[in-house]
């Protein structure tokens, strides 16, 4: 999986230093005994980790040194933190398959689910997928479990599904709770509505979730024009202060927040290879890579555009091999660790709603990466972070 090996042997230390590159890496130092476990990392200087390592032992010092113990160095070098955690992920999954989660450190995204399995299906937040083809459906990755939980509730506001989490067993006697009183509810629980009003009232939640609000928008924004043009002006009012309620709601919501099974983004990162930026392809919260892609002088690329490029590097990606339901969520973590920093490296542009990917900005965004731009993420979420 490291495309880079050499042989150690501390009399030769220094030959071994000035072989390997003075940048970001993937390492890995194999000793002796074939049953011993490896030492695995990631670093931004290899040379100076490696020195650190494997140098010469100093005296009254408390520091690990590896000098003795190992006889084999494994790298591949990296051009992006990105890349080096992914890469140091696939290593760790791969050697440590016990015990890699908790030398990763993951925090798990959380996601809104709406439980389409129940026979009253109802949302909730959680960190963990069930099995993937499943009728459940998982909106995120949110910052947080209180974004998520913010986001869910101040949006079932706008609709009557119901909010309890036990199974129903409708019964007229049942007395309801206090959504039911104060009409937030269609109270399936003592059969305050049919089964296909609540259904039709989880449909549209689900559209609602869907397309990241526009539904609902589109809706009142009907509804009020109809009010307005039968001169009804208290009830266009009243539903236009509905759409005011709205606006807040969705505009805190940031663009990687989508339904899990629709998730398709390209994220491009620096390369360590020259004149090249290096692809990270995201299908349903999967991340397969990296790919690098050259950047072509001008002169050599007249009589082929750099979007038909971009495409023909996309439609050759390697693609991703099933994942698990584990495997995505953990991929779903890197991927949140990466998107919600304050400053990151990289850019990442998400497919719309017909699974195409917005190539001309792709480009501007490939031009930005090479030349080292920063681009300010916009990722906050006004009144949670």
């Amino acid at each position: 999986m490291l495309s880079e090996s050499l042989e150690f042997a501390p009399e030769r230390d220094a030959e071994v230093f000035s072989a390997v590159p003075a940048a970001p890496a993937v390492f890995l130092l194999r000793g002796a005994d074939a049953q011993a476990e490896p030492y695995v990392s990631k670093t931004a200087n290899l040379r100076r980790r490696l020195q650190r390592l494997l140098g010469p032992v100093e005296e009254r010092t408390k520091k690990l040194n590896l000098r003795d113990r190992v006889r084999v160095i494994e790298y591949t070098s990296t051009g992006s933190d990105f890349e080096s955690g992914f890469l140091l992920y696939s290593i760790l999954r791969a050697t440590f398959p016990k015990t890699y989660s908790n030398r990763m450190r993951f925090r798990f995204a959380p996601f809104v689910k709406l439980h389409l399995e129940n026979e009253y299906p109802r949302a909730s937040i959680t960190t963990r997928i069930g099995r993937l083809g499943g009728h459940s459906l998982y909106y995120g990755p949110f910052v947080s479990r209180v974004a998520a939980e913010k986001f869910m509730n101040d949006s079932l506001d706008f609709f009557k599904m119901r909010r309890c989490v036990d199974d129903l067993h409708p019964d007229p006697k049942f007395p309801g709770c206090i959504y039911s009183e104060m009409k937030m509810c269609l109270a399936p629980c003592f059969k305050g509505c049919s089964d296909e009003e609540y259904r039709t009232e989880v449909n549209r939640v689900q559209a609602y979730f869907d397309s990241a609000g526009d539904s609902l928008s589109r809706e009142l924004s009907t509804e009020r024009e109809v009010a307005a043009g039968r001169l009804a002006f208290e009830d266009a009012a009243t539903i236009h202060a509905r759409v005011e309620k709205l606006k807040p709601i969705l505009s805190q919501v940031p663009e990687i927040v989508q339904r899990l099974d629709r998730l398709s983004a390209l994220m491009i990162q620096p390369s360590h290879i020259a004149d090249s930026v290096t692809f990270f392809r995201i299908d349903s919260g999967n991340i397969s890579g990296p790919a690098a892609f050259a950047i072509q002088a001008s002169e050599h690329a007249k009589s082929h555009s750099m979007e038909s490029r971009v495409q023909e590097a996309l439609d050759s990606f390697p693609l991703a091999k099933t994942k698990g339901a584990l495997e995505t969520i953990e991929h779903l973590a890197l991927l949140k660790r990466w998107y919600y920093r304050g400053t990151r490296v990289g850019e990442i542009f998400f497919a719309d709603a017909k699974g195409e990917l917005p190539m001309r900005r792709i480009v501007r965004g490939i031009s930005r990466v090479f030349r080292g731009e920063k681009v300010e993420p916009d990722n906050k979420i006004p009144g949670v972070l």
